[in-house]
């Protein structure tokens, strides 16, 4: 592709100067600050050591949005490379950055003329013990200004510090004001590169950060519309997905009186007093759930192709349809909102036994789930008592097959779309008994617990399970699993860890196996410490035929029993040394199969 763009140098001061002036503009595509400071002070000590810094793209185009909310007509614009150059500009010109958080700071780098080179404290984060130490620059931003004086400078400077000569310390100097005449490379892209091509170079290219995709692309085409209002849908966006997380920055919304005057405004303003995690999406989950939702289609190429007016039967643009996109998009992305549906599909998942972030695997699985509540709950077909049921077994059946883990996309495409052919039961009875076989409960199942990872989803919906009926912890009466996930629970092994290193069982993989984990009160991990099962269950067994609890407060062995079962603990097991901890898991694993798939089909 060598004839869509062309390769030349530039001195670091001349790029700089082409961004304060505008020449070179950073478009809405571009994701806010996420560099941490000291990445920062990593590519100013790279600068200053003649490192190479990689490249910048940039390309004109008439219809992107930019930063300041004006376009880039007659401007080059900033395709890759913004990190790189907002961290310049806040180091040096001493601008401020926007981070994540839609807040304005500046990253400040200091400088010690007095350490050598291969000092990795010779640029620094400001703090205010640098501000308070003499042989500290502390902001390298003072000695890039016009007005720097360096022969007053260095004469101050030796006056403090009589480690340097004012030769030596003027030469340091003059090496770390020579970053700005450093040559960085800019690939510049043709004018008539199509924004398909330019995802596509940008892809190719950008090994550094965090690529661009096409939910990216489709908030660029929004930020860049304003006849559609899709500026404003944009930031109901942006900023719903901020609100999620952070409730209290409604205040910092309410001073962007523009967007307050939308309905996006009102939608979302309930979100203020939200203090749920389990669903917090971004954009990306946004606009993936209201695409799949409306438009019946998966793969966000297709959006923004849409967005621009797509045909897809003759391959050419048309106005009508970009309109009409734009229309649809709005009204999905205002549903999605809807504090009602939000709220009662939060209420599907967490009334499943998925309570805590630490039992949700997969976002996408989420999404999808969601997307499925708002189909239901406007398919007049669908018995709304139900709804509940079947977004509970869909979300439940895609984390158990691992649905949308490997092409996430192409596998919610071909969903939804038979979704929409089909209707939902139909498509549903189809798929959940080929998926959720026999051979699947007995065989694959318990081969897919057999896994070393505390985070399998398999083991979270086994716990999710134990908190969808109300099970005790082990030992204990009283004490829920629910009630441990979030709190003082120890997530504990059943065959204790450094007993079966003791007895040369020693490999991660073998004794960190799911099915030797269970939920343990606090004080109960202590009490059985690392003694073998055949110690610690005996111990409990003799202890519940006196009437007495030993380790939690279980104090017969009906209830013990009942306890190890809803455990899916062998009762033998107070029989079992380390000799027999293989056909423990072999056992356990069976019997958590089993308690999940009872789980399953009782939602």
């Amino acid at each position: 592709m060598a004839e869509k763009y062309n390769v030349e140098n530039k001195p670091l001061e001349q790029v700089l100067g082409f961004i304060k002036s505008g020449q070179i503009a950073i478009p809405e595509i571009q994701r806010p600050f996420v560099w941490k400071p000291v990445q920062v002070r990593d590519l100013i000590d790279s600068l200053y050591m003649g490192y190479p810094t990689g490249y910048l793209i940039v390309s004109q185009s008439p219809s992107m949005k930019l930063k300041d909310g004006t376009t880039s007509s007659g401007k080059q614009i900033m395709i890759d490379g913004q990190q790189r150059v907002t961290a310049l500009m806040t180091a040096i010109v001493g601008t401020e950055v926007s981070d994540s958080n839609f807040k304005k700071h500046r990253i400040i780098i200091s400088f010690n003329p007095l350490a050598p080179d291969d000092d990795e404290e010779k640029f620094k984060v400001q703090t205010p013990a640098v501000i308070k130490d003499k042989r500290w620059i502390a902001d390298i931003a003072d000695v890039f200004k016009t007005d720097f004086d360096s022969f007053e400078f260095v004469q101050n400077y030796c006056a403090e510090n009589n480690d340097i000569s004012p030769k030596e310390l003027n030469k340091i100097i003059m090496r770390l004001i020579d970053i700005k005449n450093r040559q960085i490379g800019i690939i510049k892209l043709n004018e008539d590169v199509t924004i398909d091509e330019v995802t596509e170079i940008f892809i190719r290219i950008n090994s550094q950060g965090t690529k661009l995709n096409q939910a990216d692309f489709a908030m660029s085409r929004m930020a860049a519309n304003e006849k559609y209002g899709g500026n404003a849908l944009r930031k109901a966006i942006e900023y719903f997905s901020h609100l999620a997380i952070s409730p209290d920055w409604y205040n910092d919304m309410c001073k962007d009186e523009g967007f307050m005057q939308t309905p996006f405004a009102t939608k979302m303003s309930w979100l203020r007093n939200d203090k749920e995690a389990i669903y917090d999406p971004d954009y990306n989950d946004i606009l993936r759930v209201s695409f799949m939702y409306k438009f019946g289609r998966a793969k966000m190429k297709d959006l923004v192709a849409l967005l621009e007016g797509r045909n897809f039967e003759t391959r050419e643009n048309e106005e009508w349809i970009s309109e009409e996109t734009f229309q649809r998009l709005q009204e999905s992305v205002l549903e999605f909102m809807n504090q009602y549906s939000f709220t009662n599909f939060i209420l599907a998942i967490k009334s499943a036994g998925f309570i805590s972030t630490k039992l949700i695997n997969s976002q996408m699985t989420l999404d999808f789930a969601y997307t499925l509540y708002l189909i239901l709950h406007n398919d007049p077909q669908i018995d709304k008592s139900q709804i509940k049921h079947y977004v509970q077994r869909w979300y439940l059946l895609s984390t158990l097959t691992s649905r949308y883990i490997t092409s996430p996309e192409s596998v919610m495409d071909y969903d939804i779309k038979r979704i929409k052919e089909r209707g939902f039961l139909a498509y549903f009875n189809e798929i959940e008994p080929a998926e959720l076989s026999e051979t699947f409960w007995v065989t694959q199942l318990p081969q897919r617990l057999e896994s070393a990872s505390v985070s399998s989803p398999f083991l979270n919906v086994f716990f999710a399970a134990q908190i969808f009926g109300n099970d005790n912890s082990l030992f204990c009466k009283g004490i829920r699993i629910g009630d441990l996930i979030d709190i003082v629970g120890d997530v504990h092994h059943i065959f204790p860890r450094k007993y079966l290193m003791h007895n040369d069982i020693k490999e991660r993989n073998r004794y960190n196996q799911i099915a030797n984990f269970t939920y343990l009160d606090t004080v109960v991990n202590k009490l059985i410490s690392d003694d073998a099962p055949n110690v610690y269950f005996h111990k409990a067994e003799e202890a519940c035929k006196n009437g007495e609890p030993l380790y939690g407060n279980i104090d017969n062995m009906n209830e013990l029993k009942e306890n190890l079962k809803t455990n899916c603990i062998p009762e033998n097991v107070s029989d079992m040394s380390f000799e027999d901890y293989d056909n423990f898991l072999d056992i356990r694993r069976k019997m958590m199969a089993g308690k999940i798939r009872q789980y399953y089909y009782s939602l």
